[in-house]
């Protein structure tokens, strides 16, 4: 069973890599994907589990894939949430508001421009909602593709990097920061430096390599020219609403999509409201419904496949057979677990981080007798950072990477020639920050371990 699923899975994954090549859509390939490995493995359950009656591995696979659905369908309606507050707001113009504000047209400082915000921002929202927001400002900052692709590609750097700094930053985070192994003053502390490294490295790597302005596109409003106030308003309505999310989250202990739901559906009646005063002013504005209908719903449906293929080799023992592997072959004490976090943050731009981190949560119990890494131990931070920038090395190896890829038709060749080596260069050169700095400054500082 084990081979055949690991099988399928780098079959489709090739499939998906060379999307571009062989003229298939990775949409298609992720769905087929995800049903494919859970059929499999539902068959072989009912084939090699005779201790279990067919009832009862029925139930057990229908409750796996129930649970294991409802996680993605999180992230799927986050998604979807997200991309419809984005896009009304580019309908209603408002990222000209920003772009008004970028008067630069200058190529290397439009670069750290674009890099630093993105780094700052995704701490406070998150990575895959961040790297939505900024190639929506992208689309209106720069015309040329390709050009607009390499500041992509940093996009995705600079989320992933900020988002692994803060606990409400990235998925990974959260989940850590949530299980009790991190705690918010202890993350930022040990961690920005090197996440700011792994940004900083990459641009200025790219940086010394452009010269010249870049060309803005020329403003196509649909016939439209939605008032300046309205712009104003529906931005820090949009924005707001995606700066609530985590406000939300932290206030309820509800999931994060149905903050997201939540803001969407405020954005959604007020746009509703003023689309039918000024249409009796003869204007017709946007409203939520018509953003709908040209929503990127194959990115969406990408993220179901990929994510649901990733939930069944989690299901199927594989990934926390990976994990323990990792820990009998480098052990529990330093160097030996950096080099385990170190492997994670790769193996994440491969497979989703979510699971890998789950799986790292669950072989090493902070609660239980024998405890190896208490909360706020160098591994956990460490790991937060590595699965967090990892991500980067692959397109497809985080929620950001994939949002952008939908978004902008990146090919997944490019990025592995262009982006990959860039991403690889500043994963590498944090985490020699981080345990350079944990050995000669935290490590002697006791009092840091205990930082609430």
């Amino acid at each position: 069973m084990v081979v055949a699923l690991v099988t399928i899975f780098i079959i489709g994954y090739f499939f998906i890599a060379m999307e571009h090549p062989f003229k298939i859509n990775k949409t298609a390939t992720a769905l087929m994907l995800g049903t494919l490995l859970w059929t499999v493995f539902a068959f072989s359950q009912a084939i090699f589990a005779p201790d279990l009656s067919a009832d009862g591995w029925h139930d057990f696979l229908k409750e796996e894939l129930v649970g294991n659905l409802g996680e993605t369908a999180e992230i799927v309606f986050f998604l979807l949430g997200a991309m419809t507050i984005v896009t009304l707001i580019e309908d209603y113009q408002g990222f000209r508001v920003i772009t008004d504000k970028i008067k630069t047209s200058n190529k290397k400082q439009l670069l750290w421009v674009l890099s630093i915000l993105t780094f700052f921002l995704s701490a406070l929202l998150d990575n895959m909602t961040t790297a939505i927001v900024m190639i929506a400002l992208l689309r209106k900052l720069i015309a040329d593709k390709k050009e607009r692709w390499l500041y992509a590609g940093m996009v995705i750097l600079a989320a992933n990097a900020g988002g692994a700094w803060s606990p409400i930053g990235d998925v990974t985070t959260i989940m850590l920061w949530i299980g009790g192994q991190v705690t918010t003053v202890n993350i930022i502390v040990k961690t920005i430096i090197a996440s700011m490294i792994c940004m900083v490295v990459p641009v200025l790597i790219v940086g010394a390599t452009l010269k010249g302005d870049i060309e803005r596109p020329s403003e196509s409003n649909s016939g439209v020219e939605v008032p300046h106030h309205l712009r104003k308003l529906i931005l820090f309505m949009g924005v707001g609403a995606l700066i609530f999310v985590p406000i939300f989250k932290t206030i309820t202990h509800l999931p994060p999509y149905l903050g997201m739901l939540f803001g969407l559906a405020v954005l959604w009646l007020t746009t509703e409201i003023i689309s039918r005063k000024y249409e009796k002013e003869g204007h017709k504005l946007p409203t939520a419904v018509s953003t709908l209908e040209h929503i990127d719903t194959p990115t969406i449906l990408f993220f179901l496949g990929i994510l649901m293929a990733v939930s069944c080799l989690k299901v199927s023992g594989i990934l926390a057979s990976l994990a323990g592997g990792l820990n009998d072959a480098f052990g529990t004490t330093a160097p030996g677990f950096f080099f385990i976090d170190l492997i994670i943050g790769v193996l994440s731009s491969v497979v989703d981080n979510v699971p890998l981190v789950a799986a790292a949560m669950g072989m090493y119990d902070i609660t239980g007798a024998n405890v190896i890494f208490e909360p706020n131990h160098p591994f956990w931070e460490f790991l937060a950072y590595c699965a967090g920038t990892g991500g980067s090395l692959l397109i497809i190896g985080s929620a950001a990477g994939v949002a952008v890829m939908g978004m902008e038709k990146i090919d997944f060749i490019w990025y592995l020639k262009k982006i990959s080596w860039l991403a690889l260069v500043g994963y590498i050169a944090g985490a020699a920050i981080f345990m350079l700095m944990d050995v000669t400054l935290f490590e002697p500082i006791e009092w840091l371990h205990n930082l609430q």
